[in-house]
């Protein structure tokens, strides 16, 4: 059937089961029961600390089907996914789900269990790279869950699916498994994406390579959630974080997007003392960020708190006293993480807290502006920043869809052509964020703003800034590129978008 978006989706999908229709960004608002904690008893003899990790493998329940976890601090640095499935397929199970928060192209050993049926189930709310190539090509058995941030608290919180293991990425831990990501040699920051594993699945393992004394005096995630620690020599690459994406655009249209969108920022009604804000890691976003701040100097405005994935630009701003405070869910670079070290108000929080729509006020929902980036945006906002312009996923919803939906102003930011591709799109390949939680398109070409938010509309009707419709922008990329060839897929389905609240707002096929 069609959804309101217009997204043909089936009530039923093989490997997934009974799909939930979306009906709208706010349409679900009844209250869930959460799942009850599990835990086992330790007694004071017991010993919850191991060195060796087919030593401890020996003592889990590992089974055929089983759902194991990972979170992704590490980023493209990570080991910890890779040394575990090894050593469980090794061990000859099969039919495994991996629950992991973001996959990244050093996790490209799944591919092989994929292949061999050894890995037939992903949850993620990011992925790139060999394994995002490798599903999109049909290679996973069953559809995979791209999810949001929020959405994955959810997903395990309802008990719509269970962790049978967790194996969490502990930058330093004592023996109890006192937990924290700040301080050791693979220091990532915050570990706001472990709390749900740690809180919610039967068993959890907690692998370090900093093992200190007892009690560990910085504690995120305490002894009580976990069962085992491990210590191995290395649990990843710190430098991993980075990965290439926390740099501000020096490109001279990223630039202008940048101006434009500061200075529609500036005369929005949002800049004003008291102001929250997010934005994501992008160059174009990063340069809107160093605007602000300038903005910000200029007119002496203190804003309420900064969110998200904390950056390095972000902490100098809180430094030059423009936030008081900072809510962090993970850390983008390593001046990110240095601040969660040493800035009392560089407040650590987990991914359920930043933005699950079903708990009792996510920090999404506190949010004034946030600035986003898009592969594709459609005449009705619609936006994708799941698969590419060949089709194949790069991406996913992280907190894309989750601060969308919780913010008063939620801005594209975007060159309107890049490589003879068109932003713009009559229709997007796939519903990543919907359009009615959308406010504004900014290109190098001009602003549109979604005809919903009428307010803004009257705002800026005299502006001297570039303003347009949407439908405009699209017949100025039509004029630079001609038309566009649409993506070839097969019908086969090989993974669902859920939206925030768990249904599914469109669906993945596979890439001829």
């Amino acid at each position: 059937m069609r959804n309101i978006l217009g997204r043909d989706i089936p009530d039923y999908i093989e490997g997934y089961g009974d799909v939930k229709q979306y009906q709208g960004a706010f349409a679900d608002t009844k209250g869930i029961i959460k799942k009850d904690f599990t835990f086992k008893k330790i007694i004071p003899t017991d010993n919850k600390l191991y060195r060796d990790l087919n030593a401890l493998l020996d003592k889990l329940p590992l089974k055929n089907g089983m759902t194991v976890s990972f979170h992704h601090h590490l980023r493209n640095g990570d080991y910890i996914l890779n040394l575990v499935m090894k050593e469980i397929a090794k061990r000859g199970y099969k039919d495994i789900t991996i629950a992991a928060s973001s996959i990244f192209p050093c996790h490209s050993p799944l591919v092989e269990l994929m292949e061999k049926e050894i890995v037939t189930g992903i949850y993620a709310a990011y992925i790139s790279g060999p394994v995002a190539e490798a599903i999109s090509h049909g290679k996973l058995k069953k559809p995979v869950v791209m999810h949001t941030h929020g959405g994955r608290a959810r997903i395990f919180e309802t008990g719509e699916a269970k962790i049978d293991i967790a194996f969490l990425a502990a930058p330093t831990s004592d023996e109890y498994g006192n937990l924290n990501g700040v301080h050791g040699k693979s220091a990532c920051g915050a570990l706001g994406y472990a709390h749900t594993d740690a809180e919610l699945a039967e068993v959890v393992v907690a692998i370090t390579d900093n093992l200190v004394e007892y009690p560990n005096t910085v504690i995120e995630i305490n002894q009580t959630l976990i069962d085992y620690v491990l210590v191995i020599d290395e649990i990843g690459n710190p430098k991993g974080i980075v990965s290439g994406t926390t740099q501000i655009t020096k490109n001279p249209i990223g630039l202008k997007v940048a101006s434009l969108t500061s200075k529609f920022i500036e005369n929005s009604g949002y800049l004003k003392n008291g102001m929250s804000f997010q934005t994501g890691a992008g160059g174009i976003s990063l340069a809107v960020a160093a605007e602000l701040k300038e903005i910000m100097k200029r007119k002496e405005i203190c804003g309420s708190f900064a969110s998200g994935g904390i950056t390095g630009y972000i902490v100098d701003m809180y430094k030059e006293g423009l936030f008081k405070a900072l809510f962090d869910v993970q850390c983008f670079d390593l001046k990110a993480i240095e601040s969660t070290k040493v800035n009392k108000e560089h407040i650590r929080m987990s991914a359920s807290m930043y933005a699950n729509s079903n708990n009792k006020g996510a920090v999404v929902n506190k949010l004034d502006v946030v600035i986003l980036g898009a592969t594709e945006i459609d005449t009705n906002f619609n936006v994708n920043v799941t698969t590419g312009s060949n089709g194949v996923i790069m991406g996913g919803s992280g907190g894309h869809s989750d601060t969308a939906a919780g913010s008063k102003l939620c801005i594209i930011v975007s060159q309107l052509v890049n490589a003879r591709i068109s932003v713009v799109k009559d229709k997007v390949t796939t519903v990543t964020t919907p359009g009615e939680t959308v406010d504004v398109l900014v290109t190098e070409k001009g602003i549109a703003i979604n005809p919903l938010r009428k307010d803004l509309i009257e705002k800026f009707k005299n502006s001297n800034l570039p303003i347009k419709t949407i439908d405009e922008l699209r017949e100025i990329a039509k004029t630079l590129i001609g038309n566009e060839e649409e993506i070839p897929f097969e019908d086969k389905i090989i993974g669902v978008v859920q939206y925030r609240d768990g249904s599914i707002i469109d669906t993945l096929k596979m890439v001829k």
